[in-house]
């Protein structure tokens, strides 16, 4: 049987992304030990935390963690990446082995989402390729003396994310999610990135864009609205477009619905559980949030 594409699947039905990476790591107990296993013995500074490394060093937990969203019913899984570039590696000294992490990412993920398409046939399983926003921003100078300084250039963006988008379109994604953007030129950096990859592989991808407002003003962090962030990426003729993190639910729904209203295509909305409270935890529990 030929398994449908994303585009068929999004015309079908609801589809039903994967939660949260992070959190569930942190429910494993890791050492650093793990994060050095096999790959890292000897390098010079710590590297706990570092997630996204575990597909190399311990990827039967970051799978184990990719079964347990297939099997609660995910359509949809992200791959470990979101802080793939050698921009966001910087700060641990691993910049160079941002191409093996992204393709054994991607590899990962697929391994698990073939099993489950296999399993239930009916049901296809698919794997986004993440691409988060990293530790900089174009649009806006980290120095409040100096309005006009930037930490990076949009080339020097774009090279790092067309290493992490080769790697995940060689590991065998099916699309690229380019998620958390708080500066849409970043996500114009990653989209002109992923164009590259596509032209040098001769591969459709497609992408999937996801905002994030930053408080109740509905404007991302460099000061778009929901609406113009969207007419910002248009041209890229997402499959699929919307908001993520920062808000909880309830809080999300009036952009969502600002949002919809202009998209001409899916939208969709992945949030957190309610806003965090004073210990930056979150105290919506799964019920609550599936009301919502």
């Amino acid at each position: 049987m030929t398994t449908p594409t994303l585009q068929q699947r999004f015309d079908e039905k609801l589809m039903v992304l994967d939660g949260a990476m992070g959190s569930l790591i942190q429910g494993y107990g890791l050492t650093e030990a793990d994060y050095r296993h096999g790959w890292f013995e000897d390098h010079p500074s710590d590297l706990r935390g570092n997630h996204d490394l575990l597909v190399l060093t311990r990827p039967d937990v970051i799978e184990e963690i990719h079964e347990q969203y297939l099997a609660a019913g995910a359509d949809l899984i992200e791959t470990n990446t979101f802080s793939g570039t050698t921009i966001a590696q910087e700060d641990y000294g691993t910049q160079h082995v941002v191409y093996e992490m992204n393709r054994a990412a991607a590899a990962c993920a697929r391994r698990a989402a073939d099993r489950w398409t296999e399993k239930t046939p009916a049901q296809p399983r698919y794997v986004a390729g993440a691409v988060g926003p990293t530790n900089r921003t174009l649009s806006i100078s980290p120095d409040v003396n100096d309005p006009g300084y930037r930490a990076i250039t949009f080339t020097e963006l774009a090279d790092a994310y067309h290493e992490q988008i080769r790697g995940l379109h060689d590991g065998g994604v099916d699309c690229i999610l380019i998620e958390t953007i708080f500066d849409t030129l970043n996500a114009k950096a990653a989209l002109f990135a992923l164009d590259r990859v596509r032209e040098e592989a001769g591969a459709e991808l497609p992408v999937i864009i996801s905002g994030t407002i930053t408080d109740a003003s509905g404007r991302t962090l460099s000061g778009q609205t929901v609406e113009a962030f969207y007419i910002s990426v248009a041209h890229a003729k997402p499959l699929c477009v919307g908001l993520n993190c920062a808000l909880g639910a309830r809080e999300m729904r009036t952009h969502l619905r600002d949002l919809a209203a202009v998209a001409e295509c899916n939208v969709h909305a992945y949030p957190n559980a309610g806003l965090p409270n004073e210990m930056g935890e979150y105290d919506q529990d799964a019920a609550e949030m599936k009301d919502y």
